[in-house]
Formats: C-alpha cells, sequence, structure tokens
C-alpha cells in the first residue's frame, strides 16, 4: 500500500489473484502508468515497455506469447470500463 492508504479506504474487498494468474497481475500492476493517451483518450498500454519489461523475465517464446495475451485481456478490461 501506498502511504496514507488504508484498506478501509477502498469500497469493495480485496481481489484474489489465483497463483496461475499472478505473473501475468504483477507484470501488468508494474506498468500501470504507462498508458498510451490521444485526443479521445486512453489507448492502450505502450507495448514499447510491456515488451522491455517481458524481456527481462526471459521467458521461453510459448510462454512470452501466453503471457502478452494475458497482458491484453486485462488491457481491453480496463478499457472497456474506461469506455462506459
Amino acid at each position: 500500500m501506498a502511504p496514507g492508504v488504508e484498506p478501509e479506504d477502498f469500497e469493495s474487498e480485496p481481489l484474489e489473484i489465483w497463483p496461475d494468474n499472478a505473473r501475468a497481475f504483477n507484470l501488468f500492476a508494474s506498468v500501470r502508468t504507462q498508458w498510451r493517451v490521444g485526443l479521445g483518450g486512453v489507448v492502450g498500454l505502450d507495448y514499447g515497455v510491456v515488451d522491455s519489461r517481458i524481456d527481462r523475465l526471459r521467458l521461453p517464446d510459448e510462454e512470452r506469447e501466453e503471457i502478452e495475451a494475458e497482458i491484453q485481456i486485462m488491457e481491453f478490461a480496463v478499457l472497456d470500463v474506461l469506455r462506459q
């Protein structure tokens, strides 16, 4: 938690992250400030940054593709919420 932020400050219950999703979620959280913004608002994640973070994990190609797909699922979910 950030300094001065307490669990009581949030209206909903904390989310449980399943172990199978933890690596992708942690990666997504690590790029949470790397959104591309255009005249119409948020466009999507900056994949130059995302790819750089994935490179650091030194994953085999199959796992890399899997984590990229998982990141995109989360990205699209955020975009859907922002566009409502």
